[in-house]
């Protein structure tokens, strides 16, 4: 049994709570009213996709130390080095486009088709990447007049195979004797 004291002390104690909710709710409106920005420590990352044949690469570009992994790799450890240079190529076409990646680190992500394709791939992504993250056209510009392909998606696919012969428009020989 509670003593007159105790109940004395829990009424008190429930008519105070009773008047701090308004307070409450109104430093909550006050909060929702003006919530404040943070500024965002990460720079800015630009994600970017490049199809070649079957070949898919994505790209994530950052702010960094200039670094280039291919699927984890460092692009400098890929081998045959012709790949390397396709991969590399918009890049060391211009000057503008290697400014902007000393100062960014690419991520490129590539799988599907064969080492050819994937490399181009590869050289697609980082063409679009350093374009869009410089965020003028003169890269753009440079890179589209030394090959569109680095910028523009390659629709074209095989053909499927049709029946009466070997591949898609190849016929079977005919044998006389």
């Amino acid at each position: 049994m509670i003593n007159m004291a105790e109940r004395e002390a829990v009424i008190e104690l429930t008519k105070t709570p009773a008047a701090q909710p308004a307070a409450a709710a109104e430093t909550a409106v006050k909060k929702k009213a003006a919530p404040k920005r943070r500024a965002s420590k990460k720079g800015k990352v630009v994600f970017v996709k490049s199809k070649r044949k079957t070949a898919v690469a994505r790209a994530s570009i950052k702010a960094g130390s200039g670094r280039i992994r291919v699927n984890s790799f460092d692009i400098n450890t890929i081998q045959p080095i012709e790949l390397r240079k396709i991969m590399l190529e918009p890049i060391e076409l211009s000057n503008n486009a290697a400014q902007v990646a000393k100062g960014v680190d690419i991520s490129v992500n590539v799988y599907g088709g064969g080492q050819s394709s994937q490399a181009q791939a590869v050289r697609g992504a980082i063409a679009k990447g350093i374009s869009q993250y410089a965020e003028t056209d003169v890269i753009k510009n440079e890179l589209m007049k030394y090959d569109r392909a680095m910028l523009v998606d390659d629709s074209r696919r095989v053909e499927p195979k049709k029946f009466k012969g070997p591949k898609a428009r190849a016929r079977f020989q005919k044998s006389y004797r």
